[in-house]
């Protein structure tokens, strides 16, 4: 019998995701991947799988599966509920779903997305070297729906060497981020950067993998006519006419025409990943590198 996984119910959103497909940016294909890579790599290093392996990527928990040939599992990120066919199973931790067994993943009480790994990887046709779903562009496999099997892949030579994962969950109240000023940050109003990281900013309902809009002190621009489109990273601030922020994420799109304050560091992407709507952040100034030259970007960070 082939493993894998039956989806019976894949909850608010669920993708399969690796660590994305850089290097195509130039023919407008973005990076995709993860949203919380340190949660997703730790996924794949607790049950033996190269930390690049694809995994489920689930928001809000509400995954349901049930297992096709027996699989070790674990699930980092969001520390959802777990059950195995009605028994209770932790969240980090290294755990066992038998043949025809089906795992249901409850709401998570703090954070937004969950790493669901299991042995040998989700082993659906890479895209453009990718397994990610990137949910701007289409590319990678849709979006899990109930119906859908996903193949496991062969379990590697390697055996994990820990049973339970000694990290703690994500934070449930204010969530800090390092950021990078500019480089477009006069474009806006003397005072704008104070601004920004000045007060704290609620996370709005309106979040995605491709960012999140924030509610806060309003930036404004500094009146010199349009910006030209230009490249974008994971974790860019963009100011647009309203004056109200957006962190990018993961689905990001490569170009954007509104003037960008900040970048948040590669090692916050994945706290602002598990930030949930109402949740309060705070951006503080980080000093860019010192070696950092004119064509440095944020995913070098």
């Amino acid at each position: 019998m082939k493993r894998g996984l039956d989806v019976l119910q894949s909850g608010l959103l669920a993708t399969v995701q690796d660590l994305g497909r850089p290097g195509h940016a130039a023919l407008g294909v973005g990076v995709a991947g993860a949203a919380d890579p340190d949660s997703f790599r730790l996924a794949n290093r607790a049950v033996g799988n190269p930390e690049s392996a694809a995994a489920i990527e689930v928001t809000f928990g509400g995954l349901r599966v049930r297992s096709r040939g027996g699989v070790f599992a674990a699930l980092t990120g969001a520390p959802a509920p777990l059950t195995v066919d009605g028994r209770a199973v932790a969240p980090y931790s290294v755990f066992h779903v038998p043949d025809g067994a089906e795992l249901r993943m409850g709401t998570p009480a703090a954070g937004l997305r969950s790493y669901l790994a299991v042995r040998g990887g989700i082993a659906v046709p890479p895209v453009l070297g990718s397994r990610s779903t990137d949910t701007l562009s289409g590319l990678g496999p849709p979006p899990l729906k109930a119906g859908d099997v996903l193949p496991v892949g062969p379990p590697p030579r390697a055996n994990p060497l820990l049973d339970v994962l000694p990290v703690a969950p994500p934070p449930a109240s204010g969530i800090e981020l390092r950021a990078i000023p500019g480089p477009r940050a006069d474009w806006l109003v003397p005072g704008a950067l104070d601004a920004l990281f000045g007060a704290p900013y609620e996370v709005t309902s309106e979040i995605d993998r491709v960012g999140m809009r924030l509610d806060g002190p309003r930036l404004e621009h500094a009146g010199r006519g349009e910006l030209p489109s230009e490249g974008t990273v994971t974790g860019a601030v963009q100011v647009p006419p309203s004056g109200l922020p957006v962190l990018f994420l993961a689905d990001h799109p490569v170009t954007g025409g509104y003037p960008v304050i900040a970048v948040v560091v590669s090692a916050d992407i994945g706290r602002a990943a598990q930030a949930r709507p109402g949740q309060r952040l705070r951006f503080r100034p980080h000093p860019a590198p010192a070696l950092a030259g004119p064509h440095s970007t944020q995913e070098g960070t």
